[in-house]
Parts: structure tokens; C-alpha cells; sequence
């Protein structure tokens, strides 16, 4: 009988866990197919934050919300909880959607959405404040740089809740810092950012940024102005001449300086010599007249302020004036028949003017003018057509006078006769047996 009994409470038993199991299934199948939902909140502390509670397929099992010290907010569409910042926004069987105004911290935590089902189903969400850091606020170790010296900023953003990130921006580009964050007694964070850098001139006005990024706030920033003080820069300018500096003319130079603080010095020395004695120097002026060979040498304009001192040189090079060329003087040739005046012509005498330059360096290499050039053209072809004159005179002369073998009428009879008178009737009398008599002419 006991065997019986004992098998009797087993079977039982056993029966008893299968139902179990059977029923656990189901609530899982039910839970699965509800669905409950809800999502976190993340607020800025002041505002105001929207909690919802979701099911789907519902089988009209009520909704409601807890704070994190499991209090009911809502049951339904009813608030047990009395604080008038919570406040329904909609109610549904598959919704409950509530708003809280003018959030604080000791709103921040983990909220409950819960749905009576058998066995009940409960989703979280994370109420999360955010506290935005205070006004950032940038300092420098120095109010005026001088080039080429190191300097110091740090960049504070306070009571910020979660702690805020500092960047760090000179102009248009990003420096790195070294960040420091505290923990403060409220539980909020102080972060502290300090940027190391070495100025240059070119950084003068240039803005240097704290840039504060937190959830709770965007383009939070402070900058500030760099001063950045640097030596002069230095640069001479030739007033006169434009081309090259001869003998004989005059030097004018100008020294532009620009610095920060502006130089108030300005000096002109010549390296390795003395300046010419009669120059005269008019603050950032040198003046030279009649410029000769022994004023070669390189001048130098030092200008300076309370940063440093900066120069410029300019080398002097003084070539020989330019050479002129004399006019051609008359050439005149005589012969015992002729008399001819030949004038060469004048380099560029009736034609437009030349528009080469006056006066040519021959150390340079350059050639002589083109007037010299013409002149001797101009020569040339008036001895030419000289010669061929001369030439047409004697050929002329030559024809004219050479015409060949001639008689004259004393030759007949000359002879017998003792004048001109009778050698002329001899002659025209005819003595054939006398000889003939020719005269040439050359």
C-alpha cells in the first residue's frame, strides 16, 4: 500500500510540474507577442522631457509608469503621484505617453514602464540630465608677445554634467591642448585646457579660440586676439636712377621700415668704409651727387625698435658715362679740273629720332650707338660716288681730246719755203714727192 501511495503522489507531482511548465510557456508566449517598449531620455536640465510607454496586440492589460523610486506616476490615465510637473499627453490601450516640465536633477534615473499580464512585463528607461558648462573662460599668461617667444593659454568650462571636451583653434588651424578634469562636491565636472605655442609676426591680430563641446550646447566659444610685437622689415628702394648709376650722376635711395612697435631709428652706414662725405642722409633718405668709381661699395639701412634690430643692403656699382660720338666734320677733294664737296651725312640728321637708349655700358657688352653706325654707312657711299665722278671726268676728257690722225695745210711744202705764206702756195701747187707730216694729240 505505501509502494501505491508513493507512486500515486509521484504521478500527481509530476502532473502538477507539467501544468506549470505549460502555463510558464504561455506568459512567455504572451509577453513575447505584447511587445512592451520604451526609450531613454536624455535632457537638458530646465526643459522638457516625454516618456512613453508602448505595447503592441494588447489584450487590454493595464499600463502604467514609475519613477525611479518605484512610485506610480500614471495608472492608466489617472496620477496617484502628486507633482504637477508630470502631466498625460496621450492614453491608449497600446500608449502612454507623459511630459515632465522644468526637469532637475533628482529627475535623472531609471523610469519603469510596466503592463499587468500574468505574469507582468516591465520595460526601462534611462532619464539621463544634462547640466551645459558655464561661459568658457580664456586666459593668457602674456597680454603682448614678442616674436619668437613661447606663450600660455588655458581655457575653462565649469559645472558641466556629463564633463564637457576643449579644442583648441589659432585661425583656420586646430592645436593640440592638455586637458584636466575635476570632479566637483555637487557631482558636476570642471574641465581645465592648456595650450602651449610659439608666436611668429604673422600672428599678430590673429584669433586664438576655446572651442567647449557638450550635448547641451553647440558652437560654445571664447577667443581671444593674439599681440604679437616683431622686429622691423627692412627694404631699399632706388628713387633715381631707374637704370644704371655712371659717373657723373646722382643716387637717391629710400629705407622703408615697418615693425611693431614702429622703429624710431633709422641709419644709414656703408660696410667696410666710411660714407661719402658730402652725402646727405634725411631720415630713411641717402643722397649722393656726381657719383665716381671710389663710392663703390654696399650701403646698408639698420632700423630698429624694442624688439630687435633688422637691414637691407644695396651694392653700388658706378659705370663709366656714356660715350658720345662727334659729328662728321666736311670732306672736301681738289683735282686740277674739278672741285667736289662731298658733306657725309649726319647720323639720323632728317630722319625720326632713334630710339635706342642715350648711353650703352660697354661693360656690359653692348655695341656703340646706331647713329655712329649710320655715319660711317653715310661715308662709305659718299666716297663711292666720289670715286665714280672722277672717273666720268677723266673717261670724258679722254674722249674729247683723242680723235685720231689729222693734216694741217703748213705741212705741205714746208720745207721749201721760206715763211708760212709760201709753204701755203707750195703746197697747193702740189709737190707730191714730199713726205707727209702728222701730228698727234693725246
Amino acid at each position: 500500500m505505501a509502494n501505491t501511495g508513493s507512486s500515486s503522489l509521484a504521478t500527481i507531482l509530476f502532473l502538477f510540474l507539467f501544468q506549470a511548465a505549460l502555463l510558464k510557456g504561455a506568459a512567455q508566449e504572451i509577453v513575447v507577442s505584447q511587445n512592451l517598449v520604451t526609450d531613454n531620455v536624455s535632457v537638458v536640465e530646465g526643459e522638457m522631457a516625454i516618456i512613453s510607454c508602448r505595447v503592441k496586440n494588447n489584450d487590454d492589460s493595464v499600463i502604467q509608469l514609475l519613477n525611479p523610486n518605484r512610485q506610480t506616476i500614471y495608472f492608466r490615465d489617472m496620477r496617484p503621484l502628486k507633482d504637477a510637473r508630470f502631466q498625460l499627453v496621450n492614453f491608449s490601450d497600446n500608449e502612454l505617453r507623459v511630459s515632465l516640465s522644468n526637469v532637475s536633477l533628482s529627475d535623472e534615473g531609471r523610469y519603469v514602464c510596466q503592463l499587468y499580464t500574468d505574469p507582468p512585463q516591465e520595460a526601462y528607461a534611462d532619464f539621463t540630465v544634462l547640466v551645459p558648462p558655464g561661459n568658457p573662460i580664456i586666459e593668457a599668461r602674456d597680454e603682448v608677445l614678442s616674436e619668437g617667444n613661447e606663450t600660455e593659454m588655458t581655457c575653462t568650462a565649469m559645472s558641466s554634467k556629463p564633463a564637457a571636451s576643449i579644442r583648441w583653434m589659432k585661425g583656420d588651424k586646430e592645436l593640440p591642448g592638455k586637458p584636466k578634469v575635476e570632479l566637483t562636491y555637487d557631482k558636476m565636472y570642471t574641465v581645465t585646457s592648456r595650450l602651449t605655442f610659439t608666436v611668429s609676426k604673422e600672428d599678430d591680430g590673429v584669433p586664438v579660440a576655446c572651442i567647449v563641446d557638450h550635448p547641451a550646447v553647440k558652437d560654445f566659444l571664447a577667443q581671444k586676439y593674439l599681440e604679437v610685437q616683431y622686429k622691423p622689415e627692412v627694404k631699399i628702394v632706388v628713387e633715381f636712377p631707374q637704370g644704371l648709376t655712371r659717373e657723373g650722376e646722382n643716387l637717391e635711395l629710400t629705407c622703408q621700415a615697418k615693425g611693431k612697435p614702429q622703429p624710431q631709428r633709422v641709419n644709414w652706414v656703408k660696410v667696410d668704409d666710411d660714407v661719402p662725405s658730402h652725402a646727405v642722409i634725411t631720415g630713411g633718405d641717402l643722397y649722393i651727387e656726381n657719383l665716381n668709381k671710389s663710392y663703390n661699395g654696399t650701403y646698408r639701412c639698420v632700423a630698429s625698435n624694442t624688439v630687435g634690430e633688422s637691414f637691407d643692403d644695396y651694392i653700388l656699382y658706378v659705370y663709366d658715362a656714356p660715350t658720345t660720338t662727334p659729328k662728321p666734320t666736311t670732306a672736301t677733294t681738289s683735282t686740277t679740273t674739278i672741285t667736289s664737296t662731298i658733306s657725309l651725312p649726319e647720323a639720323n640728321q632728317d630722319t625720326a629720332p632713334s630710339t635706342e637708349p642715350a648711353a650703352h655700358d660697354s661693360r656690359a657688352g653692348e655695341g656703340a650707338p646706331r647713329t655712329v653706325d649710320h655715319a660711317v654707312i653715310g661715308g662709305v657711299v659718299a666716297v663711292v660716288v666720289f670715286a665714280m665722278l672722277c672717273l666720268l671726268i677723266v673717261l670724258g676728257r679722254y674722249f674729247a681730246r683723242h680723235k685720231g690722225t689729222y693734216f694741217t695745210h703748213e705741212a705741205k711744202g714746208a720745207d721749201d719755203a721760206a715763211d708760212a705764206d709760201t709753204a701755203i702756195i707750195n703746197a697747193e701747187g702740189g709737190h707730191t714727192n714730199s713726205d707727209e707730216k702728222k701730228e698727234y694729240y693725246i
